[in-house]
């Protein structure tokens, strides 16, 4: 895998309808990732414009002026700072086309290098807004590195996807923070991303919001499954971890994986000549 290292600020703050409340909390977490000698900072899904539909109802007045105003000066911030930032956000569109819900991925220079646009969207999200159809990588100290969004979780395809493109981490971004208590997405969200993990061999970056009830914190994993690192539920936190492609981790699919994604679903001989492994109602 090569022997690169990515620091990583994973950050969690309460996402409002407030764009410059937002704007301040992650500006607050770019100053403090950048005394913490972090490299990229990761934030939560629609972090900066607040989530339709559950923030506010509707774009109707949505303030996009504001919004491009306020972006412009994370994205100042980010290139003052010299470090790569992943923010979530809306991202308008013409008329009458609905808006992405996206990552944007800004250099330390301050510019967006590229966005990542939400695939998959659950009914709600499809009334407000226009999935994507594109992966996002970027390479990173020599790091592979994707991006993706909440529901797209659901969806193993993409991962597999992501494993047979060679990349080594995962920075996805959520927001499951307004709920009144624990749910399915208690036992199932980091669950399922620490499988994704370990069956492709992806370090991973999840960042949540922490308003209300979140059912999950913010959380970093490594290639093994193991959560290594996790935020304080319900509250604003930063996590600060490193990506190291030297590491020596469990991995007992490394050599049958890729066979798997080759389409050979068994690391056995495919054409063994034997009449008592063909015949499989006798003993």
């Amino acid at each position: 895998m090569g022997k690169g290292t990515l620091k990583v600020a994973t950050c969690q703050f309460p996402v409002s309808s407030s764009i410059k409340r937002n704007a301040n909390n992650i500006r607050k977490y770019l100053r403090q990732a950048k005394k913490a000698k972090a490299e990229i900072v990761h934030f939560s899904e629609c972090a900066l414009s607040g989530y339709v539909g559950t923030d506010f109802p509707n774009f109707e007045g949505y303030d996009w002026e504001l919004l491009k105003e306020e972006t412009l000066g994370v994205m100042e911030l980010a290139g003052e700072l010299g470090l790569w930032a992943v923010l979530g956000s809306t991202h308008r569109l013409t008329k009458p086309n609905k808006p992405h819900n996206s990552l944007y991925l800004i250099d330390p220079k301050g510019k967006i290098v590229d966005r990542y646009d939400k695939r998959f969207g659950m009914p709600g999200d499809l009334r407000r807004l226009t999935p994507g159809n594109r992966f996002v990588h970027f390479t990173l100290k020599g790091i592979k590195c994707s991006l993706l969004i909440c529901f797209d979780l659901r969806f193993p395809e993409l991962y597999r996807e992501l494993c047979r493109q060679g990349v080594q981490c995962v920075f996805q971004s959520f927001y499951n923070a307004r709920q009144s208590g624990p749910s399915v997405h208690t036992h199932i969200m980091r669950q399922t991303m620490q499988c994704h993990a370990a069956s492709n061999y992806f370090w991973v970056s999840m960042a949540n919001s922490s308003g209300h009830y979140a059912p999950y914190p913010s959380c970093f994993i490594q290639p093994d499954g193991t959560i290594v690192s996790q935020a304080e539920p319900h509250r604003a936190d930063m996590l600060v971890n490193t990506v190291d492609l030297g590491k020596k981790l469990y991995d007992p699919m490394a050599k049958s994986r890729p066979l798997a994604l080759a389409g050979q679903l068994t690391n056995g001989p495919g054409d063994l000549d034997d009449p008592r492994s063909r015949n499989t109602t006798e003993l």
